[in-house]
Formats: structure tokens, sequence, C-alpha cells
């Protein structure tokens, strides 16, 4: 299925493929940066795996969602684009909006909850956005959002369930499986379920031998859930400092986890935040601790990736440096 406009309802995953990924990275490619793989001996020999890191902390606004935004606002007709675009985020999604809308010369406006980190939410700000503030739960989100929509006539680009943002995610995995050499695993973050979603796709149509692995939080585990019990789970209140890994799974990116085989690996906070702090002190770069939850994964479960070839995807370098995990709180 080829993507003419982003589907701004639920869609059915089945109808995404592999060429809609490779679409999408075509469409992207004037606009993106192509982030570098970067490799440790020290956290190879930690995790007794030969790890290669896809750096999406180094993308436009500083994660991987710039990607998805990107295919979903240039995949827009002149006449839709010209009313801009709306969508709810607590701040990845947000700011990668914000900037491709700016890229097309468009207006975006973006819900975000009561709560949100700073830094993100500014981020949004400085790209252009207009910010509707709304309470801190999910269905206050959409509600918002869709009120915004109805007012403006804004095109609606959901943070994961959108068909354009799933397959724009997806050509990250599609850059690493290309340019590291004959990876047998793969392993990102899951939240909504775009990033995974479209990881999957690509990982599966490289080779139905890679086993793809997602890594979630104990405290937002709806998708670890949602497999388990198999039906979508849409009640957990999520607890974690991985704000970017909050959202509910999404129903189309459920679906693409179970289509492809996708088992989800829950990590705790404190495994997240020493993670975090290996990547800082091993590899010298800057990751959020949404980002850091593949590693996490990667050291709690290792006998998943021992010995292995493994492709991990770090999401986004988007830190509060005024409150750093770390550190004491104030």
């Amino acid at each position: 299925m080829a993507i003419a406009s982003p589907s701004h309802v639920s869609i059915d995953a089945a109808d995404l493929g592999i060429a809609d990924v490779r679409r999408a990275a075509a469409i992207i490619a004037p606009h993106i940066f192509h982030t570098p793989i970067l490799r440790s001996r020290g956290i190879d020999a930690l995790s007794g795996a030969q790890l290669a890191f896809k750096c999406e902390n180094f993308q436009r606004a500083g994660a991987f969602k710039f990607r998805g935004a990107c295919n979903a606002v240039w995949s827009l007709s002149e006449a839709r684009a010209a009313a801009g675009v709306v969508t709810h985020s607590s701040g990845n999604h947000g700011a990668a909006l914000a900037l491709a809308a700016r890229t097309r010369g468009i207006a975006a406006h973006v819900v975000v909850p009561e709560g949100a980190v700073r830094s993100k939410v500014a981020a949004i700000a400085a790209y252009g956005a207009t910010i509707h503030t709304c309470a801190p739960t999910f269905a206050a989100r959409e509600a918002t959002a869709e009120r915004i929509r109805a007012e403006t006539g804004a095109t609606l680009v959901h943070p994961f369930t959108d068909a354009a943002v799933i397959a724009g995610q997806g050509t990250a995995a599609l850059e690493l499986l290309a340019e590291a050499g004959d990876l047998e695993v793969l392993i990102a973050p899951v939240g909504g379920g775009g990033l995974i979603g479209g990881s999957a796709i690509v990982a599966k149509a490289h080779s139905a031998s890679v086993c793809v692995f997602a890594a979630e939080p104990e405290g937002a585990a709806d998708a670890y859930e949602s497999l388990l019990r198999g039906t979508r789970v849409t009640d957990i209140v999520p607890a974690t400092i991985s704000d970017g890994l909050r959202g509910i799974i999404g129903e189309p990116n459920l679906e693409l986890l179970r289509r492809h085989s996708v088992e989800v690996l829950p990590v705790s906070d404190a495994e997240t935040v020493v993670a975090m702090r290996l990547v800082f002190e091993r590899m010298k770069i800057v990751i959020e601790p949404s980002s850091a939850t593949a590693l996490a994964a990667l050291l709690r479960y290792p006998e998943h990736f021992r010995g292995r070839r493994v492709g991990v995807i770090l999401s986004g370098g988007n830190v509060d440096l005024d409150h750093l995990p770390w550190t004491p709180a104030a």
C-alpha cells in the first residue's frame, strides 16, 4: 500500500509494509539527518554482545520522531497542508511536528499535558507551534486535539497510530540494517508503538530470522500486558521517568507487534538510569531515559542477546539538564 496521505483514523496494520517505509525514506531524505551508528567495546564487554547503536539522539529535534512527523507533513496534499496540522504530545513528537510543519511553511498546533518536561515544551514553542495545555490524561489530550482539529480544519497527525508516522519511524531501522552488517537482533523502546512497529516491518522484511525486542518501563507496561493477556490494555496509569514512553500502545501498533512476533522486555526506572549513565560515561553522548530503556533491557535479559549481533535504536536525547535522574532533587 502506498500512502497518498496520512491516515487519521485507526488503521489496519496489515496494510503497512516495507514499500511504505521505503517511500517514506525517499520523501523525508531532503529534510532529515542521516544519523550515525556508534559502537562501544566497553558496553559490548558488559553485555556479551556486539552492539550497533543507531543514534537518533542526533536527529533533528533530538529524536527519531522527526522522521514520522516529516513523512506525515510532506505526504499531505497542498489543500490539506494549507490548514496546518495538530497533534498531542508530551514533548518529542510535538517538537518534531512543529519543526516538520516549519519545513513546509504551515501552521502546527500541539496539545501538551500539564507537567510535561519544560525543556521539551520550550522546544515545541521554539519551532513555532501554537501550544495548547490540557489535563495530564490521555483522554484529555485526545479530546483537546479533536476540538482544535474541528475548530481550525487542521489535519490530525497522531503520535503513533498514523500510517505515515509509523512508516517514517521505520526509516531509522532501514538505515541501521543497511549499514550495520548482518544483524541478528533489533531492539528499540516502545511507548505508543510507532517506532517499534515501523522497525518490526523493516526487520522482518530484511530477514525473517531477525529477532525483534521492545523495551518498556515497568511503570508503563501496557504493551507487555496487552501481549500477555491477548487484548489491548488501556487502564494502566503510567509511573515512570521515561516520559516519552507513557503513551498507551495503539491498536494498529499492537497488531504490528503481534504480526511480527515482537517480544516486550520490561525494565525498572533504576535499570534505565544505570543504562543512561553508562551511555553518558562510555560513549560520551546524551540520551534521555526513554532511549536508555533499550540498553537497560539488554543488560537485564542477557540470555536474548549474548554472543549475537544486535542493533539498538537510541531513540532520543532531549534531556532536562536541570533534573538529571542521578542527581539529588533540590
